[in-house]
């Protein structure tokens, strides 16, 4: 590189941003991560769970680590502890005086137990908001949570797909190599050329695999072989159904593009993706088994105990919710779900989109609350009206005169059929849409701006198919998702 004066760019990339929660250093053993904006900081000191959720590492006396919560996860399992929390503490003694507290400061007749298995200790109780509180304030204020050191070690252990020396052993992507994918029985709409903005920096209408967001709680990717895995369908069911992933692969596919979004995306944020999903009919697996009256929700587990529940009735209402087993033509990547995931369009993922999916309990929300809503998150999510400015991007410099300012707009199984643009909130200007494929995806638009020297604030919103319009106040991602206008701030020479 010549030398010079560093440029915008330059200082811009300096001083990204690293996402909220990344570990720092790189490790799943970090003590610190990042927090990048006082809104950020404000959430941790405030224990705001939008911001405590994304914490992926952190100092041991504030943070129950990943590994730890997997630990418990497999164990309670392991030990048929079935609605009961378990929570692991760092030693017997530590365990003992947890157990004390909750039976003191616990509603009357609280049901708390001691464990032990597997070389760790902890406590038991029923699945109860107010316990968990009580518990995790009381492991943060004496220190006392399992360190996950200890945890990765118990889990390599015992082989529960986390540890390097259990992936050491393990990996399927030799086997996912060799998954051939039948063709679809039925193949929707493919996006025509005019999906596709010619503008420079837009976002792709159909998202790379490679590119594709990732958000989960799994630190070290699970690994499950095809030929060992299985699914599961139980619970309020007329008929129980169990699956290879062969019986899978011979039902009859599905090919459709469909966005899906984080609820954990603020607004602008990179969070969303649209791709092309092969997969079985998630409705027609239902019928197979027969959903008896009263089940509401679809319990969906993850081969690593991560929960999700999805609504009956919006599986169940003619949309494309699929067993995926393919993404923009090939196998799924193992970071996005190998062998099988769920794809529902129009909800967030916490509640549709279970990666590395085994189990399919019909049930009621009333009954079983998932791993989201266990801490607080709404049991209903459908995907909100959001749009964003790709370009220009954030504090850059652009000439005078004709600029193109574009992005993408996403609300998913209602669809897009407006988007607005304002500069320096003058008037409104309808943008140029392009084509999609359906109402299932997210959808391009531009508009042509005559820039004028000067510093200038750019936003954007969007009329979604029912007519509603994104409102103008910023609400955050807790407990159902972000709202607000995107907006850029740009100076024009």
């Amino acid at each position: 590189m010549g030398a010079g004066r560093p440029t915008l760019a330059c200082w811009m990339q300096a001083f990204a941003h690293i996402p909220l929660g990344t570990p720092i250093p790189d490790s799943p053993h970090a003590v610190s991560c990042s927090l990048p904006t006082m809104a950020a900081v404000r959430g941790y000191e405030e224990k705001d769970p939008a911001v405590t959720a994304a914490l992926q590492s952190g100092y041991p006396r504030f943070v129950v680590h990943p590994f730890a919560r997997r630990l418990a996860s497999v164990l309670a399992v392991r030990n048929g502890l079935g609605k009961r929390t378990l929570w692991l503490a760092s030693s017997r003694r530590m365990a003992g005086r947890l157990l004390a507290h909750l039976q003191a400061s616990g509603p009357a007749g609280t049901a708390a137990a001691s464990f032990a298995g597997e070389g760790v200790f902890g406590v038991s109780h029923p699945e109860s908001r107010e316990l968990a509180l009580l518990a995790k304030l009381y492991l943060q204020n004496i220190g006392g949570f399992l360190s996950s050191r200890e945890a990765e070690d118990r889990l390599a252990a015992i082989g529960a797909g986390l540890g390097e020396a259990a992936l050491r052993r393990f990996n399927v992507s030799s086997a996912r190599a060799l998954v051939a994918l039948p063709a679809p029985a039925v193949s929707g709409p493919r996006p025509s050329s005019a999906a596709q903005l010619a503008v420079p920096g837009i976002s792709s209408f159909t998202t790379s695999n490679a590119s594709f967001y990732r958000v989960d709680t799994a630190l070290m990717l699970p690994q499950v072989a095809p030929d060992q895995w299985r699914l599961r369908v139980h619970g309020m069911v007329a008929k129980e159904l169990d699956l290879t992933f062969a019986d899978l692969l011979k039902r009859p596919l599905t090919e459709a593009d469909i966005t899906i979004a984080c609820v954990s995306n603020q607004v602008g944020g990179p969070y969303v993706g649209n791709a092309r999903w092969l997969g079985a009919s998630l409705a027609a697996l239902l019928r197979d088994a027969g959903v008896k009256r009263g089940a509401d929700q679809i319990l969906s587990t993850s081969s690593d105990g991560w929960t999700c529940g999805t609504p009956v009735e919006t599986v169940l209402d003619g949309r494309n919710a699929l067993i995926a087993v393919g993404m923009n033509g090939q196998p799924l990547p193992v970071a996005h779900g190998f062998p099988a995931r769920m794809v529902v369009p129009g909800l967030y993922g916490y509640v549709s989109a279970t990666k590395w999916l085994v189990d399919i309990e019909l049930t009621t929300f009333a009954a079983q609350h998932s791993y989201w809503v266990q801490r607080g998150y709404t049991a209903q999510a459908p995907i909100k009206t959001e749009s964003r400015i790709d370009v220009p991007k954030p504090l850059q410099q652009i000439k005078a005169g004709r600029t193109a300012v574009a992005g993408v707009a996403w609300a998913p199984h209602r669809g897009i059929d407006r988007v607005q643009v304002r500069a320096d909130s003058g008037a409104w200007s309808d943008a140029t849409l392009a084509e999609v494929p359906g109402i299932d995806t997210w959808r391009q638009w531009m508009w042509s701006w005559d820039a004028t020297p000067g510093l200038h604030q750019l936003e954007v919103r969007a009329t979604d198919g029912t007519g509603a319009t994104q409102p103008s106040q910023r609400v955050p991602i807790f407990p159902n998702g972000a709202t607000g206008w995107d907006s850029v701030t740009v100076t024009v020479t």
